[in-house]
Protein backbone atom coordinates (compact mmCIF):
# COMPACT_ATOMS: atom_id res chain seq x y z
CA UNK A 1 0.00 0.00 0.00
CA UNK A 2 1.49 3.23 -1.30
CA UNK A 3 2.23 5.90 1.73
CA UNK A 4 -0.27 8.53 2.24
CA UNK A 5 1.12 12.15 1.33
CA UNK A 6 1.12 14.06 4.95
CA UNK A 7 -0.95 17.62 3.99
CA UNK A 8 -1.36 20.72 6.26
CA UNK A 9 -4.67 22.96 5.51
CA UNK A 10 -3.79 26.45 6.73
CA UNK A 11 -7.07 28.58 7.87
CA UNK A 12 -8.89 25.40 8.15
CA UNK A 13 -12.23 26.61 9.64
CA UNK A 14 -13.24 29.54 6.48
CA UNK A 15 -15.76 28.31 4.07
CA UNK A 16 -12.78 27.00 1.50
CA UNK A 17 -10.54 25.06 4.54
CA UNK A 18 -14.16 23.58 5.52
CA UNK A 19 -15.06 22.41 2.10
CA UNK A 20 -11.32 21.04 1.45
CA UNK A 21 -11.70 19.15 4.71
CA UNK A 22 -15.32 17.47 3.09
CA UNK A 23 -13.76 16.74 0.33
CA UNK A 24 -10.75 15.28 1.09
CA UNK A 25 -12.24 13.01 3.69
CA UNK A 26 -13.28 10.64 0.38
CA UNK A 27 -9.31 11.43 -0.89
CA UNK A 28 -7.48 8.05 -1.02
CA UNK A 29 -3.70 9.39 -1.19
CA UNK A 30 -3.89 11.71 1.33
CA UNK A 31 -3.53 12.48 5.12
CA UNK A 32 -4.44 15.92 6.91
CA UNK A 33 -2.14 15.75 9.75
CA UNK A 34 -2.56 19.34 10.42
CA UNK A 35 -5.47 21.72 10.27
CA UNK A 36 -4.63 25.40 11.71
CA UNK A 37 -7.44 28.22 12.59
CA UNK A 38 -5.98 31.23 14.93
CA UNK A 39 -9.64 31.53 16.12
CA UNK A 40 -10.45 28.35 17.35
CA UNK A 41 -6.46 26.86 18.57
CA UNK A 42 -6.93 24.41 20.80
CA UNK A 43 -10.58 23.09 19.71
CA UNK A 44 -10.93 19.83 17.86
CA UNK A 45 -12.17 20.24 14.15
CA UNK A 46 -15.49 18.63 16.15
CA UNK A 47 -16.51 21.13 18.36
CA UNK A 48 -15.96 24.05 15.78
CA UNK A 49 -17.05 21.92 12.20
CA UNK A 50 -19.70 19.18 13.56
CA UNK A 51 -20.81 18.25 10.08
CA UNK A 52 -16.32 17.26 9.52
CA UNK A 53 -17.24 13.78 11.25
CA UNK A 54 -14.06 12.20 9.67
CA UNK A 55 -12.01 14.72 10.79
CA UNK A 56 -13.74 15.36 14.35
CA UNK A 57 -10.92 14.23 16.60
CA UNK A 58 -8.30 16.99 14.61
CA UNK A 59 -7.19 19.29 17.39
CA UNK A 60 -6.68 22.84 15.57
CA UNK A 61 -3.46 24.57 16.23
CA UNK A 62 -2.60 28.48 15.73
CA UNK A 63 0.13 28.40 12.40
CA UNK A 64 3.92 27.66 12.54
CA UNK A 65 5.48 27.44 9.43
CA UNK A 66 8.62 25.42 10.83
CA UNK A 67 6.26 22.77 12.41
CA UNK A 68 4.20 22.78 9.81
CA UNK A 69 7.16 22.07 6.81
CA UNK A 70 8.28 19.31 9.25
CA UNK A 71 5.24 17.48 9.55
CA UNK A 72 3.67 18.22 5.84
CA UNK A 73 5.18 18.11 2.27
CA UNK A 74 2.08 19.79 0.77
CA UNK A 75 -0.19 22.27 2.01
CA UNK A 76 -3.37 24.45 1.16
CA UNK A 77 -3.04 27.71 2.12
CA UNK A 78 -6.49 29.29 2.54
CA UNK A 79 -5.05 32.73 4.48
CA UNK A 80 -6.51 35.90 2.75
CA UNK A 81 -4.68 38.26 0.55
CA UNK A 82 -1.58 39.60 2.23
CA UNK A 83 -1.33 37.64 4.79
CA UNK A 84 -0.63 33.98 2.52
CA UNK A 85 2.83 36.43 0.72
CA UNK A 86 4.04 36.40 4.09
CA UNK A 87 3.79 32.60 5.21
CA UNK A 88 3.98 30.90 1.80
CA UNK A 89 7.53 31.88 1.17
CA UNK A 90 8.89 30.28 4.66
CA UNK A 91 7.33 26.87 3.59
CA UNK A 92 8.38 27.03 -0.32
CA UNK A 93 12.33 27.64 1.09
CA UNK A 94 11.57 24.12 3.48
CA UNK A 95 10.30 22.10 0.19
CA UNK A 96 6.39 22.20 1.16
CA UNK A 97 4.92 22.39 -1.94
CA UNK A 98 1.72 24.92 -2.04
CA UNK A 99 -1.99 25.42 -3.41
CA UNK A 100 -2.43 28.98 -2.29
CA UNK A 101 -6.42 29.88 -2.43
CA UNK A 102 -5.54 33.60 -2.07
CA UNK A 103 -4.93 36.23 -4.61
CA UNK A 104 -1.01 36.27 -3.66
CA UNK A 105 0.34 34.54 -6.54
CA UNK A 106 -2.32 34.37 -9.49
CA UNK A 107 -0.72 37.42 -10.86
CA UNK A 108 2.03 37.49 -12.85
CA UNK A 109 3.77 40.65 -11.91
CA UNK A 110 3.80 42.56 -8.75
CA UNK A 111 2.93 45.89 -10.45
CA UNK A 112 -0.49 43.82 -11.51
CA UNK A 113 -1.17 42.49 -8.33
CA UNK A 114 -0.88 46.19 -6.62
CA UNK A 115 -3.07 47.74 -9.68
CA UNK A 116 -6.02 45.44 -8.26
CA UNK A 117 -5.76 44.69 -4.50
CA UNK A 118 -4.53 48.00 -3.27
CA UNK A 119 -5.82 48.78 -0.14
CA UNK A 120 -7.25 51.85 1.28
CA UNK A 121 -3.16 53.64 1.46
CA UNK A 122 -2.80 52.69 -2.05
CA UNK A 123 -1.14 49.94 -4.42
CA UNK A 124 -0.60 46.54 -2.02
CA UNK A 125 3.56 46.04 -1.55
CA UNK A 126 3.79 42.38 -2.58
CA UNK A 127 6.07 40.75 -0.29
CA UNK A 128 7.04 37.87 -2.33
CA UNK A 129 7.71 38.98 -6.13
CA UNK A 130 10.21 36.79 -6.39
CA UNK A 131 8.05 33.70 -6.23
CA UNK A 132 5.96 35.19 -9.11
CA UNK A 133 7.40 34.33 -11.96
CA UNK A 134 7.40 30.45 -10.59
CA UNK A 135 3.99 30.25 -9.73
CA UNK A 136 1.65 29.11 -11.73
CA UNK A 137 -2.29 30.61 -12.39
CA UNK A 138 -4.01 26.93 -10.82
CA UNK A 139 -6.77 26.97 -14.23
CA UNK A 140 -5.98 22.60 -15.24
CA UNK A 141 -8.00 23.75 -18.69
CA UNK A 142 -5.50 26.29 -19.60
CA UNK A 143 -1.71 25.55 -17.69
CA UNK A 144 -2.24 21.49 -16.82
CA UNK A 145 1.32 21.05 -17.92
CA UNK A 146 2.88 23.88 -15.80
CA UNK A 147 0.97 22.66 -12.72
CA UNK A 148 2.49 19.37 -12.88
CA UNK A 149 5.70 20.55 -12.21
CA UNK A 150 4.86 23.33 -10.01
CA UNK A 151 6.10 23.60 -6.58
CA UNK A 152 3.08 26.68 -5.87
CA UNK A 153 -0.19 27.26 -7.66
CA UNK A 154 -2.08 30.44 -7.33
CA UNK A 155 -5.57 29.10 -7.47
CA UNK A 156 -8.16 30.73 -9.31
CA UNK A 157 -10.86 33.09 -8.12
CA UNK A 158 -14.52 31.90 -8.33
CA UNK A 159 -15.69 34.14 -10.99
CA UNK A 160 -12.49 33.59 -13.21
CA UNK A 161 -13.19 30.16 -13.22
CA UNK A 162 -16.50 30.47 -14.57
CA UNK A 163 -15.77 33.54 -17.10
CA UNK A 164 -12.36 31.85 -18.61
CA UNK A 165 -13.73 28.46 -19.07
CA UNK A 166 -16.98 30.34 -20.57
CA UNK A 167 -14.98 32.35 -22.71
CA UNK A 168 -11.36 30.52 -23.79
CA UNK A 169 -12.77 28.42 -27.03
CA UNK A 170 -13.86 31.22 -28.65
CA UNK A 171 -11.12 33.89 -27.40
CA UNK A 172 -8.33 31.81 -28.76
CA UNK A 173 -9.60 30.97 -31.70
CA UNK A 174 -10.07 35.05 -31.77
CA UNK A 175 -13.35 34.38 -34.18
CA UNK A 176 -14.73 37.56 -32.19
CA UNK A 177 -14.15 40.87 -31.44
CA UNK A 178 -11.62 41.01 -28.40
CA UNK A 179 -12.89 44.71 -27.49
CA UNK A 180 -16.13 44.49 -26.30
CA UNK A 181 -16.59 41.30 -24.35
CA UNK A 182 -19.17 41.24 -21.85
CA UNK A 183 -19.48 39.62 -18.26
CA UNK A 184 -22.26 39.40 -15.83
CA UNK A 185 -21.67 37.05 -12.66
CA UNK A 186 -24.10 36.40 -10.13
CA UNK A 187 -22.86 34.69 -7.20
CA UNK A 188 -23.67 33.24 -3.70
CA UNK A 189 -23.10 34.85 -0.35
CA UNK A 190 -20.26 32.44 0.54
CA UNK A 191 -18.43 34.00 -1.82
CA UNK A 192 -17.39 37.02 0.26
CA UNK A 193 -15.91 34.53 3.04
CA UNK A 194 -17.20 33.79 6.75
CA UNK A 195 -16.37 36.56 8.37
CA UNK A 196 -19.45 38.91 9.85
CA UNK A 197 -20.31 41.51 7.97
CA UNK A 198 -23.94 43.44 8.13
CA UNK A 199 -24.11 44.00 4.26
CA UNK A 200 -24.23 40.07 4.29
CA UNK A 201 -26.56 39.21 6.85
CA UNK A 202 -29.69 37.38 6.65
CA UNK A 203 -31.90 40.69 6.56
CA UNK A 204 -29.82 42.39 4.44
CA UNK A 205 -29.32 39.86 1.61
CA UNK A 206 -32.75 37.83 1.92
CA UNK A 207 -34.90 38.61 -1.12
CA UNK A 208 -32.58 40.63 -2.72
CA UNK A 209 -29.56 41.01 -5.10
CA UNK A 210 -27.83 44.14 -6.06
CA UNK A 211 -24.70 44.58 -8.19
CA UNK A 212 -21.00 45.25 -6.46
CA UNK A 213 -17.89 46.80 -7.68
CA UNK A 214 -19.02 47.31 -11.43
CA UNK A 215 -16.09 48.81 -12.54
CA UNK A 216 -13.14 47.60 -9.71
CA UNK A 217 -13.58 44.49 -9.02
CA UNK A 218 -10.63 42.46 -7.96
CA UNK A 219 -11.22 39.88 -10.33
CA UNK A 220 -11.20 41.63 -13.47
CA UNK A 221 -7.24 41.71 -13.34
CA UNK A 222 -6.99 37.93 -13.30
CA UNK A 223 -9.59 37.91 -16.60
CA UNK A 224 -8.01 40.11 -18.69
CA UNK A 225 -4.40 38.66 -17.20
CA UNK A 226 -5.43 35.33 -18.98
CA UNK A 227 -7.06 35.99 -21.90
CA UNK A 228 -4.82 38.61 -22.53
CA UNK A 229 -2.18 35.99 -22.71
CA UNK A 230 -4.18 33.89 -24.69
CA UNK A 231 -4.81 35.81 -27.21
CA UNK A 232 -1.23 37.34 -27.48
CA UNK A 233 -2.95 40.91 -27.34
CA UNK A 234 -4.05 43.01 -24.65
CA UNK A 235 -7.74 42.52 -23.68
CA UNK A 236 -9.97 44.42 -21.47
CA UNK A 237 -13.57 43.03 -20.11
CA UNK A 238 -16.46 44.47 -18.75
CA UNK A 239 -17.35 42.66 -15.78
CA UNK A 240 -20.17 43.18 -13.55
CA UNK A 241 -21.03 41.29 -10.37
CA UNK A 242 -23.93 40.45 -8.55
CA UNK A 243 -24.76 39.28 -4.54
CA UNK A 244 -27.50 36.77 -5.10
CA UNK A 245 -29.94 35.27 -1.82
CA UNK A 246 -28.25 31.54 -1.99
CA UNK A 247 -25.38 30.65 -0.05
CA UNK A 248 -23.36 28.58 -3.06
CA UNK A 249 -23.12 29.06 -6.48
CA UNK A 250 -21.91 31.47 -9.32
CA UNK A 251 -23.87 32.01 -12.75
CA UNK A 252 -21.99 33.48 -15.32
CA UNK A 253 -23.44 35.42 -18.26
CA UNK A 254 -20.94 35.97 -20.92
CA UNK A 255 -21.72 38.52 -24.54
CA UNK A 256 -19.54 38.25 -27.20
CA UNK A 257 -19.42 40.17 -31.04
CA UNK A 258 -18.66 37.81 -33.92
CA UNK A 259 -16.68 37.99 -36.49
CA UNK A 260 -17.75 35.72 -38.85
CA UNK A 261 -21.22 33.97 -39.48
CA UNK A 262 -21.93 31.44 -36.43
CA UNK A 263 -24.55 29.25 -36.13
CA UNK A 264 -25.84 27.05 -32.62
CA UNK A 265 -24.69 24.30 -34.22
CA UNK A 266 -21.50 25.36 -35.29
CA UNK A 267 -21.01 27.07 -31.66
CA UNK A 268 -22.32 23.70 -30.34
CA UNK A 269 -19.75 21.58 -32.05
CA UNK A 270 -16.63 24.03 -31.21
CA UNK A 271 -17.31 23.75 -27.63
CA UNK A 272 -18.25 20.26 -27.03
CA UNK A 273 -14.86 19.38 -29.12
CA UNK A 274 -12.86 22.03 -27.34
CA UNK A 275 -14.02 20.64 -23.79
CA UNK A 276 -14.10 16.63 -24.69
CA UNK A 277 -11.66 15.67 -22.59
CA UNK A 278 -11.91 17.93 -19.90
CA UNK A 279 -13.09 15.38 -17.00
CA UNK A 280 -14.94 18.90 -15.38
CA UNK A 281 -16.69 20.66 -18.10
CA UNK A 282 -19.68 19.91 -19.26
CA UNK A 283 -21.19 21.29 -22.12
CA UNK A 284 -24.80 20.68 -22.51
CA UNK A 285 -27.22 20.50 -25.55
CA UNK A 286 -28.07 23.18 -27.48
CA UNK A 287 -31.38 24.74 -25.65
CA UNK A 288 -30.21 23.57 -22.05
CA UNK A 289 -29.20 26.17 -19.87
CA UNK A 290 -26.72 25.97 -17.45
CA UNK A 291 -27.99 25.64 -13.53
CA UNK A 292 -26.17 26.53 -10.04
CA UNK A 293 -28.22 23.20 -8.52
CA UNK A 294 -26.89 21.22 -11.13
CA UNK A 295 -23.35 21.59 -9.84
CA UNK A 296 -23.60 21.94 -6.24
CA UNK A 297 -21.17 20.61 -4.62
CA UNK A 298 -18.99 19.07 -7.34
CA UNK A 299 -16.10 20.21 -9.35
CA UNK A 300 -18.25 20.54 -12.49
CA UNK A 301 -18.07 23.77 -14.75
CA UNK A 302 -21.53 23.62 -16.81
CA UNK A 303 -22.02 25.69 -19.81
CA UNK A 304 -24.47 26.34 -22.33
CA UNK A 305 -24.04 28.26 -25.55
CA UNK A 306 -26.42 30.47 -28.25
CA UNK A 307 -26.56 32.85 -30.52
CA UNK A 308 -29.22 35.56 -30.58
CA UNK A 309 -30.37 36.06 -34.47
CA UNK A 310 -31.46 39.44 -34.12
CA UNK A 311 -28.69 40.83 -32.57
CA UNK A 312 -26.13 38.49 -33.72
CA UNK A 313 -24.92 38.48 -30.02
CA UNK A 314 -22.87 34.97 -28.65
CA UNK A 315 -24.36 34.35 -25.35
CA UNK A 316 -22.09 32.27 -23.50
CA UNK A 317 -23.68 31.00 -19.98
CA UNK A 318 -21.88 29.04 -17.26
CA UNK A 319 -22.63 27.48 -13.65
CA UNK A 320 -20.05 26.48 -10.84
CA UNK A 321 -19.98 25.80 -7.29
CA UNK A 322 -18.19 28.63 -5.90
CA UNK A 323 -16.52 26.47 -2.94
CA UNK A 324 -16.02 23.74 -5.43
CA UNK A 325 -14.81 24.33 -8.85
CA UNK A 326 -14.32 28.06 -7.99
CA UNK A 327 -12.01 27.11 -4.81
CA UNK A 328 -11.93 23.82 -2.72
CA UNK A 329 -12.28 21.36 -5.31
CA UNK A 330 -10.00 23.33 -8.17
CA UNK A 331 -7.42 23.34 -4.96
CA UNK A 332 -7.28 19.49 -4.92
CA UNK A 333 -7.59 19.39 -8.66
CA UNK A 334 -4.02 20.98 -8.97
CA UNK A 335 -2.86 18.80 -5.70
CA UNK A 336 -3.31 15.88 -7.92
CA UNK A 337 -1.54 16.87 -10.50
CA UNK A 338 1.43 18.63 -8.97
CA UNK A 339 1.45 14.40 -7.56
CA UNK A 340 1.23 13.18 -10.47
CA UNK A 341 -2.38 11.63 -9.83
CA UNK A 342 -5.26 11.34 -11.73
CA UNK A 343 -6.65 14.47 -11.58
CA UNK A 344 -10.55 13.55 -10.42
CA UNK A 345 -9.55 11.39 -7.62
CA UNK A 346 -11.37 12.29 -4.68
CA UNK A 347 -13.71 14.58 -6.33
CA UNK A 348 -17.04 14.62 -7.35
Amino acid sequence: MTQKVPIAIIGATGYTGQELLRLLAGHPFVDVILATSETYSGKTLGEVCPHLEAFASLKLESLNPDILAKKASFAFSCLPHQSAMKTIPLLIEKGTKVVDLSADFRFNSATTYATWYADSDGPSRHHASHLLAESVYGLPELHRQKIKKSFLVGNPGCYPTAILLALIPLVQKQDVSLNDIICDAKSGASGAGRKASLDLSFCEINESMHPYNPTTHRHTGEIEQELSQLADKEIHVTFVPHLIPIDRGILATCYLTPLRKYSDKDLQRLYAEFYKKEPFVRVNPSGITPKTKNVRGTNICEIGITINPRTEKIIVMSAIDNLTKGASGQAIQNMNLMHGWEETTGLP
